[in-house]
Parts: C-alpha cells; structure tokens; sequence
C-alpha cells in the first residue's frame, strides 16, 4: 500500500476535520485569487440585486487550491443552503435526478471532479442547467415513456481539476467560469498568518517564510505543514516558531526546500542513478520506487514537472538537469534543460564579478 504522502492532494478523515476549521467563511476573508475572487464577487452581487439564484459556476485548477471552499463561500454569500456530492458518485442519470427533484429553490449544489460523472447524468444535467427541468423515463422499450420534472432556480458550482476532460455542452452550460492559480509565496504566508491566528500559535515572520516556501504553492499543503510543525513545536517545548524551528519540524518530515517529499525524491534518484536520467517509462519507474503508476502520475509528476525537474517525452520520463543538481550530482553532458541552467550560472558568475568589483 502507498504510504500517505504529507504533501499529497489527498486528505485523511481527521484531515478533512481540521481543515474544514480554517476554511474561509466568505470572500473577504479568503486570500489570493485576486481576479476570480473579484470576478465572482461581481457576479454574486448582481444576483443578489436581481433577486435570483447566481449563474451555474465552474472551478478548475489543481487540488488544494480552494475551488471547494468557493463553493461553501458561494451558498454562504447568496444566503442558501449547501448540497455537497461528487461526479464519481453519479454513475446514472438517476442517481442525479434522485439529487435535482430534492433541491430547494436557490439551492446550491456542488459538483466536485464533475468531468468523472457517467455520459447518461451528464446528457440529463444539461437540460437542468438550461431549462431547470429534467425528463423521467418510465419503463422499458416501445412502452418507455418520459416523464417532464419541473425544477426550482438552483446554482450548480462545478469543480474539477481537469478541465479539458469537460464536453464542451457542458462548459458552455456554465455562466461563469474560474481557473484558479497556484500561490505565491507571499499569498501563502498570509494563508498560514490567518490559520495560525486561528490555531492560537505562535509563528515569526521568518517561520511563515520557510513553510509557505516548502508548501508547493497549495494552501491544504500550507495548511498541513503548519499544524506539523506545531505538533514539532509542541513536542519539544518551543512557544514561539521561527525559520530554524520550522526548517527543522520540515527536514522531520522530510520535506526540503523546494517542496519536494519522500516520493518526490525517490522518483528523481531512481531516474537518475537506475536509469541515468531516462527516458524510462512510467510503469517501470512505478516499480523501482515501490509505487502504483497511478501514484507516481498523479502524485509526483504534476510537481516535479511544473518545477523543472521531471520531464516527460514519447519514450518516456526523464531527469532534467535540475534535478542532478537539486541531488547533489554532477550534471552530465546531454541532459535536457542544461542549456537553461548554464544561463543561470552565468548571471550568478556575472553578478558575484560584479560585487567583487564593486
């Protein structure tokens, strides 16, 4: 079995508790997403002006990044009850229509990973959307009839973390639409002041700095690695957090500078010392870290490329040449991405002639 990964999407149960606490309760209080949170801002105002339920919402982007906490936010500023449920668990059109004929009217219902429901609930849902109304098939064969269900107004807010698995019926179906980024540094640090007031911990300025730099841009992770480091701090006797206490709670927990975990390091060391940087494929690589193909594919790769250190190509994953130095190798001739990395080395050249000189 997979060991669970600290900085993985995923979420244990008591996980899921903890962070429901330091959920924002409404758009003021939720940090970053500067331009969708203006955006959605406009059009729940107007809504509320207009005196109707807000336009059919979707949300995309990465996991952690908030699209479930917009949702609660969505139903807490029109004032409306919540209907959580996920694509996966809508596999026929009836098990939706169970869903839509028991909403009440201005109720918010909230899609989560929407590209993974059935054809059937996805054909039945863009009728609903449109015409807020769905048909009921009764019987069988030539004696099949259907039924026309009226529904009330209701606001469907969509989360997914790929949007191109979408049809695009559906997209078009949606009134507003959100792509939400990864967080700056900056933004995550605000993310963890506010859930350190929360938690009633004590965390210098240099302490934020060094969590949110390890948090890959993600505010579940952030927000885990925070309460890490308190269990750390608490342990051994520390009332107030600083970068060193922090760096040393994280090293624990083997999440190093930039983010990267266990499996993280394991898939860039087999690359590079088993397969001399790639390419390899997946599968085989699954193997030599003791890991599910899925796990190293959903889990790893999506970090490691959008770091510059992984690459994948036709013939397989291979090692860039910032992840040998990353690992403390020496980078040899030939491996993708050494091009870049002498750029840098030369403005770094330049820059230190530059202060000898001065």
């Amino acid at each position: 079995m997979a060991e669970q990964s600290l900085v993985s999407g995923g979420e244990e149960p008591e996980e899921r508790v903890i962070e429901a606490a330091l959920r924002p309760k409404n758009l003021h209080d939720f940090v970053g997403q500067h331009r969708v949170r203006k955006q959605l801002a406009l059009v729940l105002e107007a809504s509320k002006m207009r005196g109707r339920s807000a336009d059919h919402v979707l949300m995309s982007g990465p996991p952690g990044l908030g699209k479930t906490t917009l949702a609660m936010i969505i139903a807490a500023e029109m004032n409306a009850p919540l209907r959580i449920s996920s694509g996966p668990a809508i596999q026929h059109a009836g098990d939706l229509a169970a869903i839509l004929s028991s909403l009440s009217e201005g109720e918010v219902l909230f899609l989560d990973e929407i590209h993974r429901m059935s054809r059937p609930a996805e054909e039945m849902l863009y009728m609903a959307m449109e015409d807020f109304r769905v048909d009921i098939v009764v019987g069988k064969g030539a004696g099949a009839t259907a039924i026309p269900l009226e529904l009330p107004p209701f606001t469907l807010v969509g989360a997914t973390t790929r949007a191109g698995l979408l049809p695009g019926p559906l997209r078009d179906r949606f009134g507003f639409t959100g792509h939400l980024e990864f967080y700056s540094v900056a933004e995550l640090e605000l993310v963890l002041r506010r859930s350190a007031g929360l938690l009633d911990l004590k965390v210098n300025s240099a302490g934020f700095t060094e969590i949110a730099g390890r948090s890959r841009g993600t505010p579940r992770i952030a927000n885990r690695l925070l309460r890490r480091v308190r269990d750390w701090a608490l342990v051994h006797g520390i009332d107030q957090i600083d970068a060193r206490s922090a760096s040393a709670a994280l090293d624990m927990y083997e999440v190093d500078q930039r983010g990267l975990d266990r499996l993280d390091r394991s898939v860039l060391e087999a690359l590079i010392t088993k397969f001399n940087g790639g390419p390899v494929g997946l599968s085989t690589l699954a193997i030599a870290v003791g890991e599910e193909p899925e796990t190293v594919e959903t889990v790893a790769e999506p970090f490691l490329v959008r770091e510059g250190l992984l690459g994948r190509t036709p013939r397989g994953r291979i090692a860039m040449a910032s992840a040998w130095t990353h690992l403390g190798y020496a980078v040899p001739a030939g491996v993708f991405g050494q091009e870049t990395l002498a750029l840098f080395e030369e403005d770094e050249n330049h820059a230190e002639s530059v202060d000898t000189a001065g």
